[in-house]
């Protein structure tokens, strides 16, 4: 009764979506050539948000007409066949498994423990650590499973593409969800925290991640870094005690609707509001 409820407690229809529509992106061609170092695309992944994850790469590779480098890391759960399957459909990519950046990430924050901590502990911390680690760009373009491109985010490219720009610009989300209170983190960093901050798009500087910053806040509150979806990442793009170096943006894109889930970065749902005549508008399947 569980598993049926599981299946079915959204309906016939979004079932349907979910395990027979969602699959037909596996029929569309690999993207190649993603050797761009101009930019560096990274996503975390999970065995349930996976085939979510090939809808957002190749919608965004098919509008942006950008070849920009991946970089897929996997929260250990993806079966061998799912592993394969992303290389299949994104040869060029680097796909980092739980097992090797826990081999490589975890030495690397000894001299930080309180982050250390952080990244045993928090499913979420990769975004924060293992991201920065393996990035071999200057310039990171985050991106969660939940994401769809319809159209080309003129806005984003721009940024990404000038040499000259130096922010950190991430979308503007629905509303704040932070699980701190903003107040107190303003009266003990001097800090505002940017409104309705979403990681799960955006332009990250490489230069703007320091470890230090991390590390100090993590030091405030021991039940701040140990509750599983706090957003670290903002404390890296405004910290210094300016919000002059972090800006949002509203991009051209789609984020598809969800029922609450507590899964890592998105759940089976997402993506099956979509109809087929909106599935064409992206590829021939």
């Amino acid at each position: 009764m569980l598993r049926f409820r599981q299946k079915f407690g959204r309906g016939l229809r979004v079932a349907y979506y979910r395990d027979l529509i969602r699959s037909r992106i596996l029929r569309t061609p690999p993207v190649t050539g993603t050797i761009d170092k101009i930019c560096e695309i990274h996503l975390l992944t999970s065995g349930q948000d996976w085939l979510n994850l090939i809808w957002t790469l190749k919608s965004f590779y098919r509008v942006a007409k950008k070849r920009y480098a991946l970089c897929i890391h996997e929260d250990g759960s993806l079966t061998p066949e799912q592993i394969e399957i992303l290389a299949k459909h994104f040869p060029d990519a680097r796909v980092i498994t739980k097992s090797t950046a826990d081999a490589d990430v975890l030495p690397s924050l000894a001299p930080f423990p309180r982050s250390l901590e952080f990244r045993k502990t928090n499913h979420l911390a990769p975004k924060v650590f293992d991201f920065h680690f393996y990035l071999e760009s200057d310039r990171m373009l985050l991106l969660d499973s939940d994401v769809l491109f319809f159209s080309e985010p003129a806005e984003l490219l721009r940024a990404i593409e000038d040499s000259n720009y130096h922010l950190n610009i991430v979308n503007k989300d629905i509303a704040s969800a932070y699980t701190v209170d903003p107040a107190e983190v303003k009266s003990r960093t001097g800090v505002n925290l940017i409104e309705r901050f979403n990681s799960g798009l955006g332009l990250i500087h490489k230069a703007s991640h320091r470890l230090e910053w991390i590390e100090e806040f993590l030091g405030f509150d021991r039940a701040v870094y140990q509750r599983r979806s706090f957003c670290l990442g903002s404390w890296t793009a405004t910290s210094g005690g300016s919000n002059k170096r972090f800006r949002r943006f509203a991009a051209r894109v789609t984020v598809s609707s969800s029922y609450p889930s507590r899964t890592i970065s998105g759940s089976p749902a997402r993506l099956t509001i979509l109809r087929p005549a909106i599935m064409s508008e992206l590829f021939d399947i």
